[in-house]
This record gives structure tokens, sequence and C-alpha cells, in this order.
């Protein structure tokens, strides 16, 4: 798709310009307002610390804790400032072609046409099922997501091996895929010399506002990436939540809250479903895509009623009758269901 047809400020958009103070928010998919308690005691605890700076040895301490958890060595990890970083850092594996598969989140996209790259869009219709065939030979970087923002779709694990060739750099963010539960599909524990995974802790644990993740791949493959990156990367926060979040309790915890997700998504498709509302199903994340005639006045109605969604159409190969909602509790969904039925009075 030429530069000049591209809409950077779709590209940029955001859930969280969607979601005012006090809304009922499900346009962002933060769980919770805050980080647990456990995980706010252990980040406050090393408050009375901030005055040095943070140490090589905490590096690696959090580097090694996101290793043991994913099977993989410390050198193999490379710890973020949220997965947006992780994004920005992909023009610097400088490739001539990169491949983006969308619908998906929008940041890679952005990062690689601001720095230049060209960019191929592979749209996938419904069922947004992953093609190989799809993505052109000569692109030597695919980026795609799984579980997929805004689909929900969860691609097979040998559907996203199938995309690698000589050459070629395969990049998952996996930013949703603590919330899957089992962790099924996930390409995390394989290393690979040509295959990047990017986590982020942004979701699971609310810390929108600290910037956690990491990359997971082929120690060559990260030294590319990080160069030329400032000392201190990360403070001595963000080292802290991303060792806590990694410990076998921490992820046990996480599966709890994935299955719980499970059920209430479930739940949610069937009431949606009640009310006139198309869901795409499979869906295996913390999020539905809806699409309903008229989403955008539904949309702006629901905001006008306290109720933040999130629009679509900032998702390349969708439109604005689309809306995607993050999954929530019976009590939330009950306000969001009454606010659908009020709009087609």
């Amino acid at each position: 798709m030429p530069e000049d047809s591209v809409d950077h400020a779709k590209l940029r958009h955001h859930g969280d310009v969607d979601a005012r103070p006090g809304m009922l928010d499900f346009a962002v998919n933060v769980r919770g307002s805050a980080p647990p308690d456990w995980l706010r005691l252990r980040l406050a605890a090393r408050l009375d610390s901030l005055g040095r700076y943070p140490s090589v040895a905490a590096d690696l301490a959090a580097r090694s804790a996101v290793a043991l958890r994913h099977g993989r060595a410390p050198e193999e990890v490379l710890l973020l400032a949220g997965a947006a970083e992780g994004f920005a850092m992909l023009p610097r594996l400088a490739p001539e072609l990169a491949a983006v598969i969308h619908p998906s989140f929008t940041e890679p996209e952005l990062a690689l046409r601001e720095a230049g790259v060209p960019v191929s869009r592979i749209l996938l219709e419904p069922p947004y099922l992953l093609s190989a065939a799809a993505v052109p030979a000569a692109a030597d970087l695919v980026v795609l997501g799984n579980p997929t923002n805004p689909t929900s779709v969860l691609h097979p694990a040998e559907a996203i091996r199938a995309l690698r060739r000589p050459g070629r750099i395969i990049v998952v963010d996996e930013a949703f895929a603590d919330a899957v539960p089992g962790e099924v599909e996930s390409l995390a524990h394989a290393a690979s010399s040509d295959v990047l995974v990017l986590r982020s802790l942004t979701k699971t644990w609310a810390l929108a506002g600290l910037r956690c993740g990491y990359f997971l791949g082929a120690p060559e493959l990260l030294a590319r990436l990080s160069h030329g990156r400032p000392h201190w990367p990360l403070g001595t926060l963000q080292l802290e939540a991303i060792g806590a979040t990694a410990e076998p309790v921490a992820v046990e915890q996480a599966q709890e809250r994935a299955r719980e997700i499970a059920v209430e998504r479930a739940s949610m498709i069937e009431r949606l479903r009640a009310v006139g509302v198309d869901v795409h199903t499979p869906a295996e994340g913390p999020f539905l895509l809806l699409r309903v005639a008229d989403g955008e006045l539904l949309r702006k109605y629901l905001s006008d009623k306290g109720i933040a969604v999130r629009r679509a159409d900032t998702f390349p190969g969708l439109g604005p009758d689309y809306l995607r909602v993050a999954v929530r509790g019976t009590a939330e969904v009950d306000r969001l269901i009454a606010g659908i039925r009020a709009a087609s009075l």
C-alpha cells in the first residue's frame, strides 16, 4: 500500500482515547484498574532504592526469571519498556519488505512506515485464517498477533511456523497470550533463530502506566534490536515487576485469570448475540470483535451513557460497523447490554 494512502492518525489510535476517566471501560483491554496487592507491595518495597541507578545484577535477575518461566536462556530475553518499545525497535532489523498481517494491532506498521520501511498489508477476511500463501515471497519480515487484536483469533502454532522462509524473520505479538488458558499455540518456549516473540505485562497485571514487556529470541536478533539503545533503558520498578510476574506463583495466578476470562467470554458472547449483535467467533482473547449496523452511532450513544467501547475502523480491513469490547464480568456486561437495548429503541 503506497505511503501517501495510509492514514497515520488511524494507525496511532488506541483504546485509551475512547475511554474518558469515570466511564465504564470496555475500550481498553487492561484487566483491573491497579496491580494486585501482592505486586503493589513488591513495587512499594523498592521505592527506597530509587536513589540508585538500576544495576546490571537487577537486569540479569529479571531476565533470568523470564528465561526460567519460558524455558529459555537469559541471553534470549530482551527486557522492554512496554511492548510498544519492542515495535519501535523493529526497523533496526533493516527489512527490505515487511508484511503485516491484518486486522491487527497497528503499532508495528506505524513504527515500520515511520522509519521508511516498505510495508505490505496482508488483509485477512473472516474467519481471519492465516495463510502462508498470502504473504509475498519477498517479505523478509512478517509481523502478526496471536491471539490477534482485535479479532480474538488464535492462530495455530503450526500455521505461524509455516510462514518461515530462508532469510525471513517472524515477529509474533503475544501480548495477550497469558490470557489464554494453558497459553496454547504460544511460541514463547520454542527457541528459533528466525522467530521473535513479544510479550506484554500491561494487560493481565494492570501495569499500563509502568510499561513492562520483553522480547524472546536468538541473542543475535536481540542484539540487532537493542543496538543504539540508551543506558538504563528500564527503571528499578519495571525490573521488579517483570521479575515478580515471571515467578511460578504469579504465572499460576495469571492462568487462573485466563480461566475466569474464558468463562466470562462465553457468557458475554451468548448475551450479546441475544440482543442481535454479531460477535466474531471462535474467540480466544480477552476481547471480542463485534459487528453491528450503524456501529459508529452505537459507539457514540454508549459513550454519552458513560460506556466506552473501542472503535475498530482504525484497524486495517475493518469498517465503522465494527467495535471491540473487552471481556468483563456480569455486572459490567449488564450495563453494556442495557445500553445496546436502549440504543435500539
